[in-house]
């Protein structure tokens, strides 16, 4: 077999259908964010992050870059080893410690993402708990449904954010069988916000426990951050929540919080967490600086919340195909893979702001979209340049403006 002959025309093939993705080449200023170097192929250019995950900025935060600091200041730049072999540091068990009592939990685990999180935690439940069906959101994360999937139990798919559905499926179940309920709080692409407690309340009546990814709502909702769980006041409802430390946060990891027991157990039995080297105590650091700051702190997540209807309503009054939806979360829809990239391209090329394309498989095909993300340091002109930039563009490539 020529295999790079095999593997070239697999590129290809991403290539025709538009989708082939090409990684920006970007260095954010300290201080000075949103804003940003792009190193592309005519040299150096200054540019304004639009879709960045560091939703509330705390990447910038100085009490988080100083806290990092001293800390490899204090223990160097790695930990050393797996959570098992010398990776645990007082930091890891502080910061553990933290997000328990952020979710009202027994226990919290770290992972060295939120990808790693999900996939260990449901894979590994579904194995021990024996022939457990897993209730899935059809619009679930990746990380979601391959965990479900290495779990090689029995599953469901419900309709996306349809209670009747999913009461339907849970009532045809074998009221016996060991039951979980996988969704997630806000969805990323959409910006849609989940039913959390009337799911939480279906999942108990039929004996099913309930598995909450709230990447994309811890430090961002809620008095404390603790997401749209605690925002909504159904913390005890929920019997595992997963969430990363690397949006909201601003820094890198990913956790679930639970019952002393779940944590034991995906401690004890998940490969993903055993044989991987711990967190750096560096990382661990800032983000115990971060959790702190937003346990108290209520003005960044005001700012956001701000940004994000200023900028939906900006959006809106251009005649641009904004897509209405309750959280933080922006999309601006193009529907067309080519032209998204184009429009992508473009907006960078000659308007200096960077937001990346979303084609599939992330989104659906023919649902291909520009994803903002607003953060309390995107100001008002800002916002003005990006949406005449983006009303420009519009005109110049003929794109549908409807939404």
């Amino acid at each position: 077999m020529d295999y790079e002959a095999k593997l070239a025309d697999a590129v290809s093939a991403v290539r025709s259908e538009g989708r082939y993705r090409v990684f920006a080449d970007i260095l954010r200023h300290r201080g000075a964010f949103p804003r940003a170097t792009y190193h592309g192929e005519h040299g150096e250019q200054q540019i304004i992050v639009w879709c960045s995950n560091d939703y509330l900025g705390m990447g910038q935060n100085t009490d988080v870059i100083a806290a990092m600091r001293d800390a490899a200041d204090a223990h160097g730049a790695g930990s050393g080893g797996t959570r098992n072999i010398s990776g645990t540091t007082h930091l890891h068990v502080q910061l553990e410690d933290e997000l328990a009592d952020l979710h009202q939990k027994e226990a919290a685990l770290l992972f060295t993402s939120g990808y790693a999180a999900n996939d260990a935690t449901l894979s590994t439940l579904a194995k021990v708990l024996g022939d457990c069906l897993i209730i899935s959101d059809e619009l679930n994360h990746a990380s979601m449904i391959e965990g479900i999937r290495r779990g090689q139990g029995p599953k469901r798919v419900w309709k996306h954010n349809d209670l009747a559905h999913l009461e339907e499926l849970l009532s045809s179940a074998d009221p016996k069988q060991a039951k979980m309920v996988a969704f997630e709080s806000v969805y990323s692409m959409d910006g849609d916000i989940a039913p959390v407690g009337a799911i939480c309340d279906l999942a108990r009546k039929y004996g099913a426990l309930t598995y909450l990814d709230e990447v994309h709502a811890v430090g961002l909702y809620g008095p404390r951050g603790g997401g749209i769980a605690e925002r909504d006041g159904v913390l005890d409802k929920v019997d595992i929540i997963e969430g990363t430390l690397a949006k909201g946060y601003g820094v890198m990891g990913g956790y679930i919080a639970a019952s002393a027991n779940v944590v034991d157990v995906v401690r004890s039995y998940a490969p993903g967490f055993i044989f991987s080297t711990s967190l750096s105590p560096v990382l661990v650091a800032g983000v115990l600086a971060s959790v702190r700051h937003l346990k108290v702190s209520q003005i960044e997540r005001q700012q956001h919340q701000e940004r994000a209807i200023t900028l939906r309503k900006m959006l809106l009054d251009a005649g641009l195909p904004v897509l209405m939806a309750e959280s933080h979360i922006v999309p601006v829809m193009v529907g067309d893979p080519v032209a998204c990239k184009q429009v992508s391209d473009d907006l960078l090329e000659h308007h200096n702001i960077y937001v990346q394309p979303i084609n599939y498989p992330t989104v659906p095909k023919g649902t291909e979209r520009l994803r903002f993300t607003p953060c309390p340091l995107h100001t008002d002109e800002m916002m003005a340049d990006l949406v005449k930039a983006l009303d420009t563009v519009w005109t110049q490539r003929n794109i549908k403006r409807a939404a």
